[in-house]
């Protein structure tokens, strides 16, 4: 039995009725948040208000370049501030989720939201 309506028909046209975006919106991922590590660091933040480098190191199990490389790329996009300083002698840096990480998640997770939603309706 085919499916009639334009939303039925079209997996863009889906998204546009459950997002109410235009389809081009819809198809657009935010990929520097879609990256596994770079996901991984945005969500562990998100529900913390601070980690070390060495807390999320651990968390994640990357390797140190890993890890920096793929902070850098958030702090570049401002999604995450970095501080650096000193506890005794031993380098701390510490990273905080920023508003803008914060949205870009939140746009990221009603993203993949709208194809979750349009999968099932199928």
């Amino acid at each position: 039995m085919a499916r009639t309506s334009a939303a039925a028909a079209d997996p863009k046209a889906r998204l546009k009725v459950i997002r109410g975006r235009a389809p081009e919106e819809a198809q657009a991922l935010d990929r520097l948040i879609h990256e596994r590590t770079r996901l991984a660091i945005v969500s562990a933040l998100a529900v913390n208000d601070s980690l070390t480098f060495n807390e999320l190191k651990a968390l994640l199990t990357v390797t140190d370049g890993n890890l920096s490389v793929h902070a850098r790329k958030l702090e570049e996009a401002r999604y995450l501030n970095c501080a650096k300083s000193f506890v005794g002698r031993l380098p701390r840096t510490e990273y905080r989720l920023t508003a803008a990480g914060r949205r870009a998640l939140a746009r990221y997770l009603d993203h993949l939201e709208a194809l979750l939603q349009a999968a099932r309706a199928r």
